[in-house]
């Protein structure tokens, strides 16, 4: 096992859990537990968790992975939730694209759409909003793809920018289609995200679209978090992987919400 890839599975553990033991994250890893004391170590010095006697604790009650940290999760379910979106854009559109793992595997699946690029001719075939630096970063050598980002203050988690600046651009635009990444999502109480000014930042652009897509793997199914993003009435399409519980994504159809599982 790689070093990211222990790193991610130790964050993961300690995500879950808020506390984690060497032995313990030895045995779960199979690697040496000097391997752990050095691994918990580095993350210490990187801030990613505070160092106790024999393990180590999250920084406080709320826990937010970061997003380099997270693109090893459920990969193959949100590249299958991607491509089931990326399908949803015609030639011409105005997309939002909030940040996250599966959005940003939704601007991957779109800048790889060989029906776009054949389209686009000297124009571009399809135009971005996104506040997300790494999605920007992705699409920007795409002829095909008019990109259009927001200002904004960055936010080291997600790579999302976010406050007035980001605000100001949202609202002079009109989007087709917003794709929201998301932490959590209930049939009952609407979209969470962990943080108040991405949760902020994404209801605005999901405000300026004719429809809102969630694109999530099935592990936020049934989750809140901090903020709230927007309601469940203003979402039209949840597109998620088969592993979802039915008994919820009966209720989203109940409350008018099209499911799509891939």
């Amino acid at each position: 096992m790689s070093r990211d890839a222990r790193w991610t599975s130790l964050l993961d553990l300690l995500a879950a859990n808020g506390r984690l033991e060497v032995e313990e994250a030895a045995t779960a890893l199979n690697v040496s537990a000097a391997t752990i004391r050095r691994d918990l170590d580095q993350l210490a010095e990187q801030h990613m968790l505070v160092r106790t006697r024999g393990g180590a604790v999250t920084h406080g009650v709320s826990y937010e992975l970061p997003l380099r940290y997270r693109t090893a999760r459920n990969t193959e379910q949100k590249q299958r939730i991607a491509a089931a979106v990326a399908a949803m854009v015609g030639a011409g559109e105005v997309v939002g694209l909030t940040g996250g793992t599966t959005t940003t595997e939704v601007a991957r699946a779109l800048a790889l759409r060989g029906d776009l690029t054949e389209a686009a001719g000297r124009q571009p075939a399809l135009t971005v909003v996104t506040n997300a630096l790494n999605i920007a970063g992705e699409l920007v050598i795409r002829p095909q793809i008019k990109l259009v980002v927001t200002g904004g203050v960055a936010r080291p988690q997600s790579y999302e920018l976010t406050g007035p600046l980001a605000a100001g651009v949202l609202r002079e635009v009109t989007l087709d289609l917003a794709v929201l990444g998301i932490d959590g999502i209930d049939p009952g109480e609407g979209v969470y995200a962990h943080h108040e000014d991405e949760a902020s930042t994404n209801r605005l652009l999901a405000q300026r679209a004719r429809r809102v897509v969630v694109a999530t793997d099935s592990s936020k199914i049934g989750r809140r978090a901090f903020a709230r993003i927007c309601a469940t009435e203003a979402v039209h399409t949840l597109v998620t992987d088969a592993a979802a519980p039915p008994a919820a994504l009966a209720r989203f159809a109940d409350a008018g919400v099209e499911v799509v599982t891939v």
